[in-house]
């Protein structure tokens, strides 16, 4: 099933809903199934499995509650994520290659370990919400297309073998990145974090619609031009591995997000660099979830 935070009318209101198999289009809100969280994060955190399964079947709904999507307006499934996103890079071969080419220097990176580093996102970006382009501090602004994983229930020394246990679901993540800010302070935080530089969505789509490890194909779009093109089942460093390892150290909280990093066809790999521009319109779109449109602006 897919979930999302979505708004109706004009009073500002986040609410969560859900749109069932076999249902598409249709949205249902999570009150109609006699459940009431505060936000996403919060029923991350708390729901059990019998009511994520009651969730999942739209004939246990009030009748009459029923939305259309395009009727609502559509927030980003995690407005203000508790904590910063754990980001990969250079999780794709092809990535890494074109990424190389464009600054050896900054890019340069071992493939034999995973590349982690944070993004700050207090407020993320929804679908049709618009991607600053801060004109004057940032020259080459660029768009990466990724697949998120959404972490169930707090983890510390997971397996691999176990991983998939602790994943809730899956959304889209555009990790937007300012490429003089990354490679001028040699770090890639800043770059990545300003905001407005985190779209994501348009839903989370519950683990269990997939199988694991997902392999879905993921593309971006620039103004309807095909940039990037590959399927999540080429990362470098799987999920699975990913959890594991973080968990070794880390404590992973519920609800925390992993951006696995982006495939080949990002600006910075063409020759000249495609830059985007105020106006250009992106579009990220993996298999099975859906697509993530923003304009720059």
């Amino acid at each position: 099933m897919k979930l999302y935070t979505y708004q109706t009318g004009n009073d500002g209101v986040d609410r969560l809903g859900v749109e069932c198999s076999g249902w598409p289009g249709m949205l249902w809100p999570v009150e109609a199934f006699g459940l009431k969280f505060n936000d996403m994060h919060d029923l991350i955190c708390r729901i059990t499995p019998r009511q994520l399964a009651h969730l999942a079947d739209a004939e246990a709904a009030t009748e009459g509650n029923a939305l259309r999507l395009s009727n609502v307006r559509l927030r980003p499934p995690i407005p203000h994520p508790v904590q910063d996103i754990i980001c990969l890079g250079i999780n794709y071969a092809e990535h890494a290659v074109e990424s190389a080419r464009f600054h050896e220097q900054s890019f340069l990176l071992s493939r034999e370990k995973a590349t982690y580093f944070s993004k700050r996102a207090y407020e993320t970006t929804g679908d049709g919400d618009p991607i600053p382009a801060y004109t004057g501090l940032v020259d080459s602004l660029d768009y990466e297309a990724e697949l998120g994983v959404i972490i169930s229930k707090d983890c510390k020394n997971v397996s691999e073998r176990e991983a998939q246990n602790y994943v809730f679901g899956y959304t889209i993540i555009n990790d937007v990145s300012a490429r003089n800010l990354q490679t001028e302070h040699h770090q890639w935080y800043f770059g990545k974090s300003l905001d407005g530089f985190t779209p994501m969505g348009p839903c989370i789509v519950t683990a269990d619609e997939f199988a694991f490890p997902p392999a879905l194909a993921i593309s971006s779009t620039v103004n309807g031009e095909l940039r990037q093109n590959s399927n999540t089942d080429h990362l470098l460093h799987s999920i699975a591995e990913i959890i594991a390892e973080l968990s070794r150290g880390i404590t992973l909280r519920a609800g925390t997000i992993i951006a696995t990093g982006t495939p080949a066809g990002v600006g910075m790999g063409f020759t000249p660099p495609k830059f985007l521009k105020k106006g250009d319109v992106v579009t990220c779109e993996i298999e099975g979830i859906g697509k993530l449109t923003n304009t720059v602006k």
